[in-house]
């Protein structure tokens, strides 16, 4: 056994139930906002049995379930919940990456990779975050040759559950799952897998290195063949951040066009002080807006590499013209910023021969000031120092929120 993968069952629920004893076994469901109208981000074990999950709108969940009680998440608290975990697992053994919030892996080391030993370590980790952390919060483990197989094991057995997938056994269990089941086969995925006659687990496990090629288009389909059949991939060392952004359904107040304005350039402004804290730069913005009537409207543009806000927020500027134009000024519902095309600082970087831009301040000035205004958020609060008029219903609009990174061929995001 190469890696240990840990999934927190059910995590904000189990999180809410843990601080509040009275809606322990209880079926809740944890949402952005107070309304009918919005989505579960997750959902309890008991919520879960009325077939209520991530992205079930709660108008339907309702209907399911007359019972159910809705919680407002609390993300600071989820965030501090999440360090408590790290904290607890690597008493016992260091975390090599954290994947999400509720996710993380062990590479495990000579040692520890002997079946019995690694067993004995995942129910210590188990036990531990029972006694010290909360007697709410379960986990599924998962043991595997490498991490993709390991958070496969991990999903198969829901909540509490410890899953072996030997390198001799396979493809043994995997074959009683279906395509969908497997972290990077989503709703787009499965159709391109359908049209290369791949429409089971033993298809899968039978095709060519090259099907999958030709299925991915490209060579994620290789590294997606190896990962399945318990070789080495590059979900093996620490992820490289493709793209960087936030999203927010927006309360109906601040659905007008003005208002959701300024919530989007928030959003970006948090965006990109992840960027440079990550030392990242980035080089295109994507903006996408959802109207109240359903239609989604986007636009992207591209840009010379950089991280300093007062460019981005030009950036974005332009950005939201275009595409409230596509929405013809309707109310918005929800906002997306995504910054992508990013590139390391430690990466040569083209200078500017002539600065054509409107900022009367040199590139390097402009970052400086960004990192400035960072430090200073950073000590005195969030929104101490902000860029442009930001109401006060604004600045409150969303606390702390669990921020996302998306990874290439990975469809759906979950809690």
């Amino acid at each position: 056994m190469d890696w240990l993968f840990l999934d927190l069952n059910s995590y904000f629920a189990s999180v809410e139930q843990q601080l509040r004893p009275e809606l322990r076994g209880k079926p809740i469901a944890v949402v952005p906002v107070d309304t009918d109208a919005t989505c579960a981000i997750a959902a309890s074990h008991e919520a879960k049995k009325f077939g209520i999950k991530t992205g079930t709108n709660i108008g339907e969940a309702r209907r399911r379930c007359p019972e159910l009680i809705t919680v407002m998440a609390g993300h600071d608290v989820y965030v501090e919940f999440h360090h408590k975990v790290i904290e607890e697992v690597e008493r016992h053994f260091p975390v090599q990456v954290i994947c999400s919030i509720d996710e993380m892996a062990c590479k495990l080391d000579a040692p520890r990779r002997r079946l019995d030993v690694a067993m004995d370590l995942a129910r210590r980790i188990k036990q531990g975050l029972r006694e010290r952390v909360g007697e709410c919060l379960t986990c599924s483990i998962g043991l595997a040759p490498n991490r993709f197989l390991a958070k496969v094991a991990s999903d198969m057995q829901k909540p509490d559950g410890l899953v072996v997938l030997l390198p001799e056994e396979l493809p043994g269990r995997l074959l009683e799952l279906e395509l969908s089941d497997l972290c990077g086969i989503g709703r787009r995925m499965e159709p391109r897998l359908h049209a290369c006659g791949i429409h089971t687990m033993e298809d899968l496990w039978a095709a060519e290195r090259e099907t999958l090629h030709r299925a991915w288009g490209g060579v994620g389909g290789d590294r997606f063949w190896h990962g399945l059949h318990g070789g080495a991939t590059e979900d093996d060392v620490p992820p490289v951040h493709r793209t960087i952004g936030h999203s927010h359904v927006l309360a109906p107040e601040l659905r007008t066009p003005p208002a959701a304005g300024i919530v989007a350039r928030r959003l970006l402004l948090k965006a990109a002080s992840r960027l440079r804290r990550m030392k990242y730069r980035a080089r295109h913005l994507h903006l996408s807006v959802r109207t109240e009537d359903g239609p989604r409207c986007e636009a992207q543009a591209k840009f010379d590499e950089g991280s300093d806000s007062i460019v981005l927020a030009r950036v974005l500027a332009e950005l939201w013209q275009r595409v409230m134009k596509q929405a013809r000024w309707q109310r918005v519902k929800k906002v997306s910023v995504t910054l992508f095309g990013l590139v390391a600082e430690t990466c040569p970087q083209q200078l500017e021969l002539f600065d054509a831009s409107s900022e009367s301040a040199p590139k390097e000035q402009r970052e400086h000031l960004s990192h400035v205004m960072d430090k200073i958020n950073q000590k005195f609060g969030r929104d101490s120092v902000v860029i442009g008029f930001t109401p006060d219903t604004v600045r409150t609009f969303s606390g702390t929120k669990i921020a996302f990174t998306r990874i290439p061929d990975r469809e759906e995001f979950k809690e």
